[in-house]
């Protein structure tokens, strides 16, 4: 790591809403948060990067289509090749899709409706750098909010996530928007991206709750900067 606390990006596009929620979810961890620009070509020495939950550029285009083409994607996508954790949320998983880091796409949920509730997952994968804080199976509740939460591939892409134990989360219960195969998110190779629909950094307080399971990604990522410094 950069720095003793281990430093963690937070990108903040137009139309972003949970960039500093996320920022508090880092800072409640034990790390230092630093806030990233979309326009900046710099990471600014962080230690990993989460791209948060939002409608980046109104959602034009296509959720996550035209953020994939901003200047610190460019960096982001490097580094993140290179070994980088990389989180992303929500829309930031959209746009790791858009920009190929993960694959498959999220479309409109099945329902055609903005669904916004507290959702169970399981956690499938405890090997990746964002997960590695909870137990293979641990059941864990968190806000889900989204419009086009739907993930979808085709068949040879689902088989090879689930023989590659690249599906991280599942959601628990019924189907909320669609996904194929329950998938509420998923990891690249390496295991050092992820990405998921619901939103861990809304579940860190028992204060605003509905628990506190989502604090575990943060401190996961912050074991794996020190193991791997």
């Amino acid at each position: 790591m950069s720095g003793g606390l281990g430093r963690i990006g937070v990108v903040t596009f137009p139309g972003s809403l949970d960039d500093r929620d996320a920022r508090r979810a880092i800072s409640l961890a034990g790390g230092e948060p630093v806030a990233l620009w979309h326009r900046d070509k710099s990471l600014h020495d962080v230690d990993a990067v989460v791209l948060p939950g939002g409608f980046s550029y109104g959602d034009y285009l296509r959720c996550g289509a035209i953020a994939r083409f901003s200047p610190v994607m460019e960096t982001l996508i490097e580094q993140a090749r290179a070994g980088m954790p990389v989180l992303g949320i929500c829309n930031g998983f959209q746009v790791l899709c858009e920009s190929h880091l993960l694959p498959g796409a999220l479309t409109r949920n099945d329902h055609l409706h903005f669904l916004c509730r507290d959702q169970r997952m399981s956690v499938e994968n405890v090997n990746t750098a964002w997960t590695r804080d909870y137990q293979p199976g641990q059941e864990i509740t968190v806000p889900l909010k989204n419009g086009e939460g739907g993930y979808v591939a085709d068949t040879r892409t689902l088989d090879a996530l689930e023989a590659e134990g690249r599906v991280v989360f599942r959601y628990a219960g019924p189907n909320p928007n669609g996904s194929y195969r329950g998938i509420a998110g998923i990891s690249n190779e390496a295991g050092n991206v992820v990405g998921l629909m619901p939103h861990p950094e809304h579940a860190v307080e028992a204060l605003t709750g509905p628990t506190t399971d989502g604090l575990g990604f943060f401190t996961s990522v912050l074991k794996t900067l020190v193991v791997s410094s």
